[in-house]
């Protein structure tokens, strides 16, 4: 099963954890501001450990594919 999807009904189309209205944004926004996973799942008893991880991997796998267009600024 696929544990991050994206449904424009839910949360305007952001990336959440299936089953619940948890967008990725918020679980990476806890890490970068020192929660660990314990703490996440205190904090949202719904999350499982195997979520946090999936939510990492798909910013990890988003970011493979970011493009950056680089312009000449010498026109």
């Amino acid at each position: 099963m696929t544990k991050i999807i994206v449904d424009p009904k839910i949360l305007v189309g952001k990336p959440i954890v299936a089953g619940t209205r948890i967008p990725v944004y918020l679980i990476l926004n806890l890490l970068a501001n020192g929660y660990n996973f314990e703490r996440i799942t205190k904090a949202y008893p719904i999350l499982k450990k195997e979520d946090i991880k999936a939510a990492i991997k798909y910013s990890e796998e988003r970011m493979k594919r970011e493009e950056n267009k680089f312009f000449n600024q010498n026109l």
